[in-house]
């Protein structure tokens, strides 16, 4: 009944280093930007993409990580790339990276070629929905997808190729960069201290992240 995982573990960090409590706080990815000018929450630490959009919208640190937006499916599935999906149904995140570059112009004619795009509030239950065999394969974070296979035993295969390099990172209420700014600093401190370099090792095997 906790929730878990790369991003927790280094926000924890990060409050501890700044002296403040950390309070973890689902909320509808959809709605991420009206949860934060309603100051139901302070920040967005979740696998959140530097897209202009969430520029647009929010306050962000520079990217802490790098991630691909890209095909994953069952490990029995005769799928082995982008091409394969033609005539096939996808499922993705409402509100995700992954929908938001399904949607844009240089990836039209792929998003063409598919039968169907199945949007789901969460990735793991786009992913519920691959396993049952409704959708043929998801389109999501490989970081994500990546994680699930490693430490959750999925039985699934990332493709090779990528629709996007995304970048991750923390956004907060447009116009607050004291905040932002804090949390930066905080994080560097971090990475020179090689509490960072440990955390992803705990989660990734290694050091993934980007932060000088």
């Amino acid at each position: 009944n906790e929730i878990v995982g790369f991003d927790i573990d280094l926000a924890r960090a990060v409050c501890e280093k700044l002296g403040v409590e950390l309070v973890l706080q689902p909320i509808d990815w959809d709605s991420k930007v009206q949860e934060l000018n309603t100051k139901n929450v302070d920040c967005i630490w979740n696998g959140l993409s530097l897209t202009p959009k969430n520029q647009e919208n929010m306050t962000t640190t520079q990217p802490y990580m790098t991630n691909n937006i890209t095909l994953v499916v069952r490990a029995d599935s005769p799928i082995s790339k982008f091409e394969d999906m033609a005539g096939k149904s996808l499922a993705v995140q409402s509100g995700s990276a992954a929908e938001e570059t399904l949607d844009a112009d240089e990836n039209k004619v792929f998003k063409a070629s598919l039968k169907e795009v199945n949007g789901f509030d969460e990735y793991i239950t786009a992913m519920l929905d691959m396993e049952s065999g409704n959708s043929d394969a998801v389109l999501m974070d490989s970081v994500v997808a990546n994680y699930m296979i490693k430490d959750l035993g999925k039985n699934y295969k990332v493709l090779e190729g990528t629709l996007l390099e995304d970048n991750y990172v923390v956004g907060f209420r447009k116009g607050d960069e004291a905040l932002r700014d804090a949390v930066w600093n905080a994080l560097k401190e971090l990475k020179q201290e090689g509490r960072i370099a440990e955390i992803s090792s705990k989660w990734f095997g290694f050091d993934i992240t980007t932060i000088d």
